[in-house]
């Protein structure tokens, strides 16, 4: 019997590449909106209400600033849950966490869905 090199158990359920990918594709959405966004603001005229209404007034710029809504919230879900995997060991407190963290998320994503489309 062989003793060197070791056996590594995984655990999980197999998250890595997904969620890796993921957080990827969404900083790289999250990216060229603001980009976007920063073309909008800068383009001439007076900084005011009127001027922010009319960077997120047209159906294109509400849709994309939709999308990188849900973008940003599966980004951040992604991350705060592998912090409450890696460093949180007792299973209840992990998972009550967990409970909270997606609560907190849906609720920030839909205010801000609430917001956007008042506009």
């Amino acid at each position: 019997m062989s003793t060197f090199g070791s056996k590594r158990l995984v655990v999980g359920a197999h998250y890595g590449l997904r969620d890796w990918l993921a957080q990827r594709v969404t900083a790289v959405l999250m990216a060229l909106f603001t980009v976007a966004v920063l073309a909008r603001f800068l383009a001439p005229g007076e900084l005011g209400y009127d001027h922010w209404y009319g960077v997120f007034a047209p159906q294109w710029m509400k849709v994309l600033t939709f999308v990188t809504i849900l973008a940003l919230t599966y980004h951040v879900w992604v991350g705060v849950r592998d912090i409450w995997m890696d460093y949180v060991k007792p299973v209840g407190i992990r998972l009550g966490l967990q409970v909270f963290s997606i609560v907190w998320l849906l609720g920030c994503a839909g205010w801000a869905i609430q917001v956007l489309w008042r506009l």
